[in-house]
């Protein structure tokens, strides 16, 4: 058999024994991950509030702290995680209070600056004068 005139075939070999494989210098098995430790490595404090799956039985060793779930669409996000990450309202209610947390951060830049409460309410005298106008 001349191997040679199979080689244009993509895959072509991958299905030989291994010391005949044209790959197989460069393969390699990664070895396993011996944990250095005996003792796994300490818990991040919690300083806020940190919302958990229902599956799973306590917090990951690490997480994130810097927006905590506040107004109504951290309310969302507790309702949220109170059902089962298998269930669509799961998601459906945290794809939710991310839409909420966009008009809950406009409302507070508006708070913030009367100049970006003028250029708001022009986007959205503009935005219902486009959805209503008649043709």
């Amino acid at each position: 058999m001349d191997r040679s005139s199979y080689a244009h075939i993509p895959g072509w070999g991958s299905d030989l024994e291994r010391g005949n494989r044209p790959a197989v210098p460069m393969e390699r098995t990664p070895p396993r991950l011996d944990v250095p430790w005996s003792e796994p490595p300490p818990r991040q404090p919690m300083t806020v509030e940190v919302l958990k799956s229902v599956e799973r039985p306590e917090h990951s060793r690490t997480f994130g702290t810097r927006l905590p779930p506040k107004g109504l669409s951290g309310a969302i996000r507790r309702a949220a995680f109170r059902r089962s990450e298998n269930d669509i309202g799961h998601w459906l209610a945290l794809v939710a209070a991310d839409r909420v947390n966009i008009v809950e951060g406009l409302c507070q830049d508006v708070r913030r600056s009367p100049a970006k409460a003028i250029i708001a309410g022009l986007g959205i005298g503009l935005a219902a004068w486009w959805l209503l106008r008649r043709d």
